[in-house]
């Protein structure tokens, strides 16, 4: 077993609650695109069957495994044609951005969870080995949906940040980078595992969803009177 957790992210304790976090995660990412689509005209997420909150529709087995491992992974992309909406270039800012902003919406749902369950003294109401497994798997819930949210957004293919500043690009520009969009991953790759990279752009990426984090913290700490945020 300890050479087990030797080569995962996780520890093996913490695996199960791992996996459902993504399942959450990536299930209602993927199809806040395929129904943001669909409602704007697009029919071709609806044809694929991704418009639907069934997790195997949209979970990808190695981009799964990939977060095990090595701590990020994906999964499957919905196919969206730009052609059918009325408005293309605002609808499919709209659709892009709808993936991460629901990672973000999950990350202050899972927040709120725990802050109710601090408010209503579940700790005492349940025996300990489950509030301590809910706390985890909220925690979980948190962080892997922050982290979605955050690195979604970086402007590289094929994330949904390059997706959304494509779109604020003149047409002239979008035909010539489109050209070189089959590097980005390599590029993404590169900056996730050289340190010297890592540091200058992923750390300050981990500070941003601190800071948004403790955002979020402060604003229920408002109504509930008390904070949470210590235990992150």
């Amino acid at each position: 077993m300890d050479q087990l957790n030797g080569l995962l992210f996780y520890s093996w304790e913490e695996l199960p609650f791992v996996f459902l976090a993504l399942v959450v995660g990536f299930t209602v990412h993927e199809f806040a695109h395929a129904y943001t689509a669909y409602k704007f005209g697009d029919p071709t997420p609806k044809n694929m069957g991704r418009v639907t909150l069934n997790p195997r529709y949209h979970l990808s087995l190695f981009g799964t495994i990939m977060i095990f491992l090595i701590g990020f992974g994906w999964p499957k992309g919905v196919l969206i044609d730009r052609r059918n909406f009325k408005n293309p270039r605002l609808m499919d800012i709209i659709v892009t951005a709808a993936g991460p902003v629901s990672n973000l919406i999950i990350a202050f749902i899972g927040l709120l969870l725990v802050f109710l369950f601090q408010a209503f003294d579940l700790k005492d109401s349940i025996s300990g080995g489950s509030a301590q497994a809910i706390l985890l798997f909220l925690g979980l819930l948190i962080q892997l949906n922050m982290m979605l949210f955050i690195f979604n957004l970086i402007p590289l293919p094929p994330l949904d940040g390059y997706g959304i500043v494509k779109n604020f690009l003149p047409l002239r520009t979008q035909l010539k980078i489109s050209q070189y969009e089959q590097w980005g991953i390599y590029v993404f790759l590169l900056i996730v595992f050289l340190p010297p990279l890592k540091k200058v752009t992923i750390y300050p990426l981990y500070s941003l969803s601190n800071s948004i984090l403790k955002g979020m913290n402060d604003l229920l700490a408002v109504f509930f009177g008390f904070s949470i945020l210590p235990s992150y």
